[in-house]
């Protein structure tokens, strides 16, 4: 049988996939927020989350896997473009060439830390979703949005940072650039969870999809079940 995407599937997509690409560009630049010290994907970011809660709740976790892992491979191609872009000679008029290396030419092993994060964080948030989805019978939305936010977030900070800057920033500032970055954007899906839950319920009324995780594969590999 031929698969079909709907239109509100496909807009999420997108929209997920630019709001990770957006923030591994804007994640170069620590900003303070008064006492607190952050990246500023943080603007962003939690964003593509909000989204992976409103794909798995609304048409479960075989599309959400077939979304995270697309947003992987396209924010590889935009890693890929933008390396290549670094390396080709610029104009002799140009004269920002190492300011332009130094802002978009992430270190191998960040990229590495990001990826793999990303990942790990993405897919431990669909996958609560799902289990929870199912174990409540579709109820407490609120709460399984927050739960899986508070897990994944928690994962691919405790994977990025370490990995992208352990040996590089004091154990101590790691810790704390874990915990904060964490906090901060599961406050954040906090905040916004009333235009979420609206959202999800609009998705829904016209998409007309409400989908159980009954008797699937979690495995993140099967990205042709969809």
């Amino acid at each position: 049988m031929k698969q079909t995407f709907s239109l509100p599937f496909v807009m999420m997509g997108v929209l997920f996939c630019v709001c990770l690409i957006i923030s591994n560009i804007l994640e170069v630049k620590m900003i303070q927020l008064g006492s607190i010290t952050a990246t500023a994907g943080l603007i962003v970011f939690p964003v593509s989350y909000i989204i992976n809660d409103c794909i798995a709740e609304v048409w479960g976790f075989r599309k959400a896997r077939f979304i995270i892992w697309t947003g992987f491979l396209m924010n590889l191609l935009a890693v890929i473009f933008i390396q290549l872009a670094i390396i080709l000679p610029p104009a002799g008029f140009w004269e920002h060439q190492d300011a332009f290396r130094t802002i978009f030419g992430s270190t191998p092993r960040i990229l590495f830390a990001s990826f793999i994060a990303f990942l790990a964080g993405s897919f431990l948030n669909a996958w609560v979703m799902s289990k929870m989805k199912v174990a409540s019978k579709g109820k407490r939305f609120s709460l399984r949005a927050i739960v899986s936010t508070i897990i994944g977030e928690s994962a691919d900070s405790m994977i990025f940072f370490p990995v992208a800057f352990a040996g590089v920033i004091p154990i101590n500032d790691l810790l704390i650039l874990i915990v904060t970055q964490a906090c901060l954007k599961t406050v954040y899906e906090i905040i916004i969870l009333p235009v979420t839950i609206r959202i999800v319920r609009y998705v829904k009324r016209i998409d007309k999809s409400d989908v159980y995780d009954n008797r699937i594969s979690y495995n993140i590999l099967k990205i042709k079940d969809v």
